[in-house]
């Protein structure tokens, strides 16, 4: 058995209804697996910008499927480091205490538990996720159902000494690196050779991002591992793409990749030059606004690939699409919503590699008392990279990260004689 030792009553986000309204961190009691689950410990849990659809859909979300949260309560939270604490029976052999983990949250299996609490007693549902009606990140300790296990959601950190913060970012980082695989281009060595398909952004091509926030920001530097000839950055704030400058600009230089960071007025103007006149052979749209979504799409090279990766409004989601250049010049419109396993683990392999520097993207750190404060901030366009909150800690207020590290992280944990790394 563990010796962690692991209290009756635990702190976690609770949401309880619809509307900010009902959420609030409260005091709970701590989750007891059965034989085919776990019970983990998080040591770090991101804020994810999800959480303001749950919010305010309510049961009408799509993972919830009817379940009321305001007669079953669920715990928030789709991004965290982990160390599992409670194994059960059944899983003994292939997993221990003490192992550090990650979750990918976004779980390819129908309900195994409480299957009536779902619409039509979860009949046709093949998704369920954790923070939603599984158990979340935002608390100090998290159940690890059949579910997550049966979906091979449960990752182990492939180094123990990684800080925290940077596993808890492997699931904004596994979406990057799914939404860049959706892209597809066909290549010919010559006109009579074979045409084949090759996943990702195209190597040597022209890439544009739109959008310079905290996904964005990530989407740049995994576009620079794609080794693009040129990547255009657009954003409406200015010191989003100073940030992209000063931060990547080196990285990006070192790759070979001209990087431009540009205004929305100057990004078309930005594509001609870089392209001679053809367009963006990749273009990530990772703001969720309708018409610039579909302003960019005539962005697009002949063979070019529109990636919608910021979702749209119900009700304001529809695009237009120019057939003709779909039939004529082969463009492509891709998209994608969170990870696989599969990401997960090529996220992790990234960042214990330095490919990815997650610290980069860290914007504010805290305690878990500031969850729905950091939420408010994210709704206001106020929250600049990732929030990173540490449940275990006192209550901190939300801090600009300021340079986090490794380092850091570990001073501020020990100060409170917590675990470290």
């Amino acid at each position: 058995m563990s010796d962690i030792k692991v209290p009756k009553m635990m702190r976690a986000l609770v949401f309880s209804g619809k509307g900010f309204g009902d959420v609030a961190v409260r005091e709970i009691p701590v989750p007891e697996p059965g034989p085919g689950q776990a019970l983990a410990r998080v040591d770090a849990a991101g804020v994810c910008t999800s959480l303001l659809k749950i919010i305010a859909q309510g049961s009408e979300h799509s993972y919830f499927n009817g379940w009321d949260p305001a007669k079953w309560p669920v715990t928030l939270g789709d991004e965290g480091s982990v160390t599992l604490v409670k194994v059960g029976a059944n899983l003994r052999g292939r997993w221990r205490e003490g192992q550090r983990c990650v979750t990918q949250p976004a779980v390819d299996v129908g309900p195994i538990n409480h299957r009536e609490r779902y619409r039509n007693n979860a009949a046709g549902m093949e998704k369920t996720a954790m923070g939603y009606t599984l158990g979340g990140h935002l608390a100090q300790y998290v159940l690890i159902p059949e579910e997550v296990f049966k979906g091979e959601c449960l990752l182990p950190v492939p180094d123990e000494r990684l800080p925290y913060f940077a596993c808890s970012m492997a699931e904004p980082i596994s979406c990057v690196v799914c939404a860049q695989d959706h892209h597809c281009h066909y290549v010919q060595e010559s006109p009579a050779s074979p045409r084949v398909g090759r996943l990702g952004l195209l190597k040597g091509g022209v890439a544009a991002l739109v959008g310079a926030g905290a996904m964005g920001r990530i989407h740049v530097e995994l576009a620079i591992r794609a080794r693009v000839k040129a990547l255009i950055v657009s954003d409406v704030v200015r010191e989003r793409l100073d940030w992209v400058v000063a931060n990547l600009g080196a990285k990006a230089e070192a790759a070979g990749v001209r990087l431009r960071a540009v205004g929305p007025d100057e990004t078309e103007k930005a594509i001609r030059e870089e392209s001679g006149g053809r367009g963006a052979d990749d273009i990530i749209m990772a703001v969720g606004i309708r018409p610039v979504q579909q302003t960019a799409l005539g962005w697009l090279a002949r063979g070019g690939v529109a990636n919608l990766f910021g979702g749209l409004k119900r009700g304001e989601h529809h695009l237009d699409l120019d057939a003709i250049r779909v039939h004529y010049d082969g463009i492509k419109v891709v998209g994608s919503s969170g990870g696989t396993p599969y990401d997960a683990a090529q996220a992790l392999e990234l960042i214990a590699d330095g490919t990815v520097d997650p610290a980069l993207h860290v914007g504010m750190i805290g305690s878990l008392d500031q969850a729905v404060e950091a939420l408010h901030l994210i709704e206001q366009g106020k929250s600049e990279g990732k929030t990173i909150l540490y449940p275990h800690i006192p209550e901190t207020p939300l801090i600009p990260s300021d340079g986090w590290s490794a380092a850091r992280e570990k001073e501020l944990l020990r100060n409170y004689g917590l675990p470290t790394p």
